[in-house]
């Protein structure tokens, strides 16, 4: 009997993993590999190995897009392995160096290419991956944010849509997110991580931070809404599938999202964890939003029901599109093309990219 937490994972997150790396054999035939939950990680790891390994013998041959494809689709395998592997936190860490590796070596060999991008947060330190649309001097930029489960690494397929755009992106890992969130609980006030990465972007001579995008996913949706109702250096920003009010979704998580939560939360039990998960609720702010808006949500969603994306744009101020996908799931996955390139279209108008 297969186990309900990967039947879980299964029916909500298929289309997420095929269409951010996972190549679609990959995914059939691992996942129906798997009976216990416990396994999900080790399996993933496996088959993250081999493509890692022909990632190794493609370099050596000379051949660097194929070293890219494999390495990046390691990383993949690796990420979607652990990303909610909370039950055991040694294996979750080793697997996410894994991913981390897979993906530095793909750094380079990309068109355009990765630069790892560290900056201050407090007494800590964040990472980003930046990259460049070719040939085109001081691009916008759009600063990508992770949700709850994801990280920088896993935000590529997204970007590909900007960078053929004209338009720079910066993935970050914010509190609780990817190589942060063993230290870091996370942040609902996200402005301050997001102003962070902002004041790194301002130092650079290579963008045009004066036209900077926001872009967020699943609770990074949430995130990337907070960040603009407090910092008006956003000029634009594309909301997937974020919560409105995190408690008020909390019934409709599957379980191994509520465990999640308290561990990113860094909380001893589901108590602590829905006092922090009030924290997260957009009602007293998102009138704050003067900038366009472009809101995404999946009409059949089952983790953030789409009512908040309708929520998140009757709230802003300013001009908003919203684009409820008809029988999209959560960030609308299965029906990607019904707004990944739209929204990619919307924020070159909006931050007057050159390749828009």
């Amino acid at each position: 009997m297969v186990d309900t937490r990967v039947e879980a994972a299964i029916a909500h997150w298929a289309p997420r993993y095929v269409e951010n790396g996972i190549p679609v054999g990959d995914f059939q035939e691992v996942s129906r590999s798997v009976e216990r939950w416990e396994d999900w990680c080790s399996a993933w790891a496996a088959r993250g190995n081999i493509h890692e390994a022909e990632g190794d013998a493609a370099l050596a041959a000379g051949h660097r897009k194929s070293a890219a494809f494999h390495f990046t689709s390691a990383a993949a395998c690796y990420h979607f392995g652990k990303f909610l592997n909370v039950h055991d936190m040694d294996e979750l860490r080793a697997t996410h160096n894994l991913a981390l590796r897979a993906h530095h070596k793909a750094h380079d060999l990309l068109d355009p290419p990765i630069e790892r991008c560290e900056f201050p947060f407090g007494d800590h330190t964040l990472a980003g991956n930046l990259r460049k649309p070719p040939g085109i001097d001081r691009p916008p930029v759009v600063l990508m944010m992770p949700g709850l489960d994801s990280a920088k690494e896993e935000l590529d397929h997204y970007g590909t849509w900007f960078l053929e755009r004209g338009m720079a992106t910066f993935a970050f890992d914010g509190p609780g997110q990817g190589e942060a969130e063993y230290d870091l609980p996370i942040e609902p006030h996200y402005e301050k991580p997001a102003a962070a990465a902002i004041d790194y972007l301002e130092s650079r001579d290579d963008l045009d931070v004066a036209r900077l995008g926001g872009w967020g996913v699943s609770l990074g949706g949430y995130y990337v809404v907070r960040a603009a109702a407090f910092e008006p250096r956003i000029k634009a920003l594309v909301s997937l599938s974020g919560p409105y009010d995190a408690a008020g979704q909390w019934d409709m998580l599957p379980e191994i999202s509520r465990l999640t939560w308290q561990v990113r939360c860094h909380a001893a039990n589901e108590e602590e964890t829905l006092e922090v998960a009030r924290l997260f609720d957009l009602s007293a702010v998102v009138g704050n939003i003067s900038c366009p808006a472009y809101i995404v949500g999946g009409e059949l969603d089952r983790i953030v029901s789409s009512a908040a994306s309708q929520q998140i744009a009757d709230g802003v101020a300013g001009p908003c599109v919203l684009n409820l996908v008809k029988g999209g799931n959560h960030v609308g996955n299965n029906k990607a093309y019904m707004y990944r390139p739209q929204s990619a279209d919307w924020m070159a108008e909006q931050l007057g990219a050159a390749g828009g």
